[in-house]
C-alpha cells in the first residue's frame, strides 16, 4: 500500500511539474503590423517613436515583438495593399498612422485590433461609435490635425498683418468644393478679416507645380497647407514652391519647418505614435479595442522659422515669437 502511494504522490508531482514546465514555456512572439501612409523614410521619426516608447514599455524588438513596417507613399492603392498582407501575415495588432492607414486597415479586418492615429474626427467619418467607446475593433488617437485649419489661417494672418489674398492647398476633393466643417471655418475666418480664399486641389507632384503657377497668376500672398499625408511625401516641393514665390505659408507639422518652411501650429506626430505604443501594451495584455477610450491631443505646438522669416521679408510679431514652443534661428 505504501508503495502505492508513493508512486501515485511522484506522478502527481511529475504532473505537476510538467504543467508547471509548459506555463513557462515562451509562448508565441506576437507580431505588430505598423501601417502609415508616406513612404517608411518620411515616417522614419515617428516609427522611432513607436520604438522608443515600445522599449520604455519593457518590449525587446524580436524577442517580445516583431514588428511589420509597410508605407504607402501617399498612395491608397499600395495601403490596401499593405493592409491586406499585413492581415495575411496573421499579425496581432494593425498599428495605422493616419486617415488612409486606419480606412486602409478597417477594410482588411473587422477583427484583428487596430490602433489608429486619425487625422480628423473619427466618429463623424464612421470610424467608431464614440470617443468614450469605440465599440469594435479599433481605437487609438483622434488627432484633430485637420480641424485646426481655422486656427492655423488666424496665425498666418497675424504673423502677415494686412494680408489680403490666401491660398489653400488642399488634397481633398470635398474640402476643394467648400463641403466640409473645415472649408466652413475657413471660410468664417476669411469674412472676419476680410480675405479672399483661393482654394486648390492638388494630389501630386504634377497638380501641386500647377496649384503654385495658379497661386502665382491670382497673386496670392500667403500660403495655408491643409493635412494629408501626400504633402508630408512631397514637402521638399512645396516649401521650395513656397520660396520661389515668396510665399508665406503655415503648415501643419514641424518637419516642414525644419525643413525650411516658415511656421506650423499642430499636435506632435511623434508624441502622438507614442501614445499609440500605449495602447497596443493594454491591447497585449488582454483589454478590448471596443472598451479603449479614443483620446484626443492636448498639446499643440506652434514652431516658427525666423531665417525663413528673414529670406521671405516677414517680420514675425513679438506676442508670436513669445507663444511659440519653438523658434528656429
Amino acid at each position: 500500500m505504501r508503495k502505492k502511494v508513493n508512486r501515485l504522490a511522484v506522478a502527481v508531482m511529475l504532473l505537476t511539474l510538467s504543467f508547471s514546465a509548459e506555463a513557462q514555456q515562451p509562448g508565441k512572439v506576437p507580431r505588430i503590423g505598423l501601417l502609415v501612409g508616406a513612404s517608411t523614410a518620411v515616417a522614419a521619426p515617428w516609427i522611432d517613436a513607436f520604438r522608443q516608447s515600445m522599449r520604455e514599455l519593457g518590449y525587446v524588438e524580436g524577442k517580445d515583438i516583431v514588428l511589420e513596417i509597410r508605407g504607402g507613399e501617399a498612395k491608397p492603392v499600395r495601403l490596401t495593399d499593405f493592409a491586406t498582407e499585413l492581415v495575411g501575415l496573421k499579425v496581432d495588432i494593425i498599428v495605422a498612422g493616419g486617415g488612409a492607414a486606419t480606412h486602409a486597415a478597417k477594410e482588411a479586418t473587422s477583427t484583428i485590433p487596430i490602433v489608429m492615429r486619425y487625422d480628423s474626427d473619427p466618429v463623424r467619418r464612421g470610424v467608431v461609435d464614440s470617443l468614450a467607446h469605440p465599440g469594435g475593433n479599433i481605437t487609438g488617437l483622434a488627432s484633430i490635425t485637420v480641424d485646426l485649419s481655422g486656427k492655423r489661417f488666424e496665425l498666418l494672418a497675424q504673423a502677415v498683418p494686412g494680408v489680403k489674398r490666401i491660398a489653400v492647398l488642399t488634397a481633398s476633393q470635398r474640402i476643394a468644393a467648400g463641403e466640409t466643417p473645415v472649408s466652413k471655418d475657413l471660410e468664417a475666418v476669411a469674412r472676419a478679416l476680410g480675405v479672399k480664399l483661393q482654394v486648390l486641389l492638388a494630389l501630386d507632384p504634377a497638380t501641386i507645380d500647377n496649384a503654385f503657377l495658379a497661386m502665382t497668376k491670382e497673386r496670392a500672398q500667403a500660403l495655408i497647407v491643409i493635412p494629408n499625408v501626400a504633402y508630408i511625401q512631397h514637402r521638399e516641393r512645396i516649401i521650395k514652391h513656397a520660396a520661389k514665390h515668396r510665399l508665406p505659408t503655415i503648415y501643419f507639422q514641424p518637419i516642414f519647418v525644419e525643413n525650411g518652411g516658415l511656421m506650423s501650429y499642430g499636435p506632435d506626430f511623434a508624441d502622438e505614435f507614442r501614445r499609440l505604443a500605449v495602447y497596443v501594451d493594454k491591447i497585449l495584455k488582454g483589454a478590448k479595442p471596443a472598451d479603449l477610450p479614443v483620446e484626443q491631443p492636448t498639446k499643440f505646438a506652434l514652431v516658427i522659422n525666423l531665417k525663413t522669416a528673414k529670406a521671405l521679408g516677414v517680420k514675425i510679431p513679438g506676442h508670436l515669437l513669445m507663444a511659440a514652443n519653438k523658434v528656429i534661428e
